[in-house]
């Protein structure tokens, strides 16, 4: 293996960490400030809805220097499988405990 071959290498491990670190950090930034956590329920189409995934790779940067809500796919609250999985997009409120 000569010398840019071995450059090569440790250079797509440190791109990968830093994919993966990137993609962690904005799972934080959606649970701490759009208060996304694991079943999170949202509403969204006149439902409520559990939330399955949020799809990190929706949200965009705001003029403000933010992040855009993350799309969600969400089973319906009533559903107690959970095999209906629908994508909501990011039109979606929080549903908060009171």
């Amino acid at each position: 293996m000569d010398y840019g071959e071995s450059v090569q290498k440790v250079l797509l491990r440190k791109i990968s960490k830093a994919e993966q670190d990137l993609l962690q950090l904005k799972l934080d930034y959606c649970r701490f400030v759009f208060g996304l956590s694991h079943r999170a329920r949202v509403t969204a189409n006149g439902k409520v809805w559990f939330v399955r995934s949020v799809d990190v790779q929706s949200m965009t940067y705001t003029d403000e220097g933010t992040f855009t809500k993350p799309s969600v796919s969400g089973s319906p609250e009533n559903d107690e499988t959970g095999q209906e999985i629908v994508t909501l997009g990011s039109d979606w409120e929080l549903v908060t405990v009171k």
